[in-house]
């Protein structure tokens, strides 16, 4: 192979390794709404729905018997901020309203928007798990160095099969300030200016 032939393969490789790269980043920025859409589809990933109305007053907790959920936190690939459960684990009585607190701080020297992706585990319990308030049903902006409690309130349902004594539920943080008008929302209450996500 001549010094003229190699050169042509190399550069024939360093452009595939380039599409390649571009082609994983346009991926990683169409993950959310791509996730979203393959669990609208197909029901699958455990994904949780959105804000549940639940009257607390009018329903008594199944106390014959009670449910570890477990709580696990972790940041999408190049998000920098420090995301975090108050408490690792919790147990409820089917019926029974609880509050958790998930905690978040941005890391970095410039504004920033996340949203965060629910999953739970064992699929069968997907139906069963209810949130009444939760930070995934939001955007969320946070200034420099800035850390905020983010509440989630759930009830796991008395209807949940008897073989399930534990769930898992997964958030994982996704950086969307890319995708949002910071110049709308500087200064502004979020809530207004961003549309709400499912949860």
């Amino acid at each position: 192979m001549t010094e003229q032939t190699q050169q042509a393969e190399i550069k024939r490789t360093v452009k595939k390794l380039s599409l390649i790269v571009l082609g994983m980043c346009g991926f990683a920025f169409a993950l959310v709404p791509l996730y979203d859409l393959f669990c609208e589809v197909t029901g699958l990933n455990g994904k949780t729905g959105g804000p549940y109305v639940f009257d607390e007053a009018s329903s008594e907790p199944d106390r014959s018997r009670l449910i570890k959920v477990n709580f696990l936190t972790n940041t999408n690939e190049g998000m920098p901020w420090k995301f975090w459960s108050g408490q690792g684990a919790v147990r409820v009585h089917p019926g029974e309203a609880k509050t958790v607190s998930f905690y978040v701080k941005n890391t970095t020297n410039r504004p920033m928007v996340a949203q965060a992706i629910p999953s739970l585990v064992p699929i069968s319990a997907t139906e069963f798990f209810h949130k009444t308030e939760c930070f995934c049903f939001e955007q969320q902006l946070l200034q420099p160095g800035e850390e905020v409690e983010m509440p989630m309130r759930f009830i796991v349902g008395r209807e949940l099969p008897k073989n399930v004594g534990s769930i898992n539920l997964s958030y994982a943080l996704f950086d969307i300030t890319d995708r949002v008008d910071m110049s709308a929302i500087q200064g502004n209450g979020l809530q207004d200016q961003l549309p709400a996500a499912g949860g």
